[in-house]
């Protein structure tokens, strides 16, 4: 049976941590917790389970999660976040898949929960994750705050059964937190990238996001969260944009509000 070492980057996250490290007993055969520093029960939560726990400053979502991937010891990776879990479908798949691993990296469907209720729509589900995969065929990359796994040329991919269980937010208005300060980031990321954003650039981005999230892929079945969804999510694409204006405008350098966190 090939083994698998799940990894998990944490910051505060004693709301939901417990209820990632008890969905992977039984099917991680080590677990890696790289911590930056959290200053709530989350360290005491993980040492009541069977973890390697380790500190390190944050430079980013990317670089963090390729940092914990160092560290792993099995050549197959879980890539889990604090505030996900494994659904029992999706347990028994990567089950299944320990006996005879046929492919280099899975993906599966992701599955968010908003204030009590799954979203089903809203550009929210299948939201398909490649996170169980051979650290010898990929890594993570893209931008931070969108980074993904990115598997090299050649490399196998086959989707299984069951949903990863997300909870983004405890609460709208921490949804909201996390969106101003995600599109700092993201505005960073873009012009470290040479991206470039003008006038109407923001406002056009806002209203195309609106329209693709909440008409064409059904943000209004999801009912009053469903519309609180698209509408923040178009509102970042609009803060992203903005932001990013104004980096190109003044220089990275004046960009105070980015702080990689």
């Amino acid at each position: 049976m090939q083994k698998i070492s799940a990894v998990i980057i944490t910051f505060n996250e004693e709301l939901f941590i417990n209820k990632c490290l008890e969905s992977i007993v039984g099917i991680a055969d080590e677990v890696i917790v790289v911590d930056s520093f959290s200053t709530d029960g989350t360290e005491e939560i993980c040492r009541k389970y069977n973890v390697r726990f380790v500190k390190n400053s944050f430079g980013g979502f990317r670089d963090q999660k390729n940092f914990a991937l160092s560290l792993a010891s099995n050549r197959y990776i879980l890539s889990i976040d604090a505030d996900e879990a494994l659904s029992e479908d999706l347990r028994k798949s990567i089950l299944k898949i320990k006996e005879n691993i046929d492919a280099d990296g899975y993906l599966f469907n992701r599955l968010s929960n908003f204030c009590g209720q799954w979203i089903k729509h809203s550009g929210w589900y299948p939201d398909r994750q490649l996170r169980l995969f051979d650290k010898e065929k990929g890594k993570w990359g893209g931008y931070n705050v969108h980074e993904k796994i990115e598997m090299f040329e050649g490399s196998v991919i086959k989707r299984i059964k069951g949903d990863l269980l997300h909870w983004p937010c405890s609460s709208t208005s921490d949804y909201t937190e996390k969106m101003e300060k995600y599109s700092d980031i993201a505005a960073f990321e873009l012009h470290v990238a040479g991206r470039k954003s003008f006038l109407f650039k923001p406002v056009f981005h806002m209203a195309w996001r609106f329209f693709v999230t909440y008409i064409v892929r059904g943000g209004f079945l999801d009912g009053h969260n469903g519309y609180f969804i698209c509408s923040s999510d178009s509102y970042y694409s609009y803060l992203k944009y903005r932001k990013l204006r104004k980096i190109n405008r003044t220089g990275a350098s004046n960009y105070n509000s980015y702080n990689g966190i």
